[in-house]
């Protein structure tokens, strides 16, 4: 059986202003990724794949400063997390149930983010 750990840090002053900071990032990139999903469908005429707007991360970050600070596979998950938060909105659709729109994300709603491969320093 697969088992996920979770465990609850204790941070200093500086590393918690740090991950205050890294939240933050990933609060903006899941705002900018929910912009780049409407652009693409408004352009298209359907949804982009998951890997489409993935494969925006590179580029994107060499525009965007503040994602260098933030371990890649992190901001990969932040896309995911769109993504599936998009299939249980149309899953609550099919199961007639009246739903609305994913709305941008504000400071005090985005309070997580997850490191889900090693390779990364803490």
């Amino acid at each position: 059986m697969y088992y996920a750990y979770k465990y609850r840090l204790k941070p200093s002053d500086a590393d918690r202003e740090e991950l205050d900071r890294h939240r933050d990032i990933c609060r903006q990139l899941y705002n900018h990724t929910l912009y780049r999903l409407n652009e693409y469908q408004d352009e298209h005429g359907e949804l982009p794949s998951m890997t489409t707007l993935r494969s925006e991360l590179p580029d994107l970050k060499q525009w965007w400063d503040g994602l260098s600070d933030v371990y890649s596979k992190v901001l990969q998950t932040v896309v995911e997390r769109l993504f599936d938060n998009l299939n249980s909105l149309s899953k609550l659709k099919e199961n007639g149930y009246g739903v609305g729109q994913l709305k941008w994300k504000p400071p005090r709603e985005f309070r997580s983010f997850t490191y889900s491969q090693s390779g990364f320093k803490l």
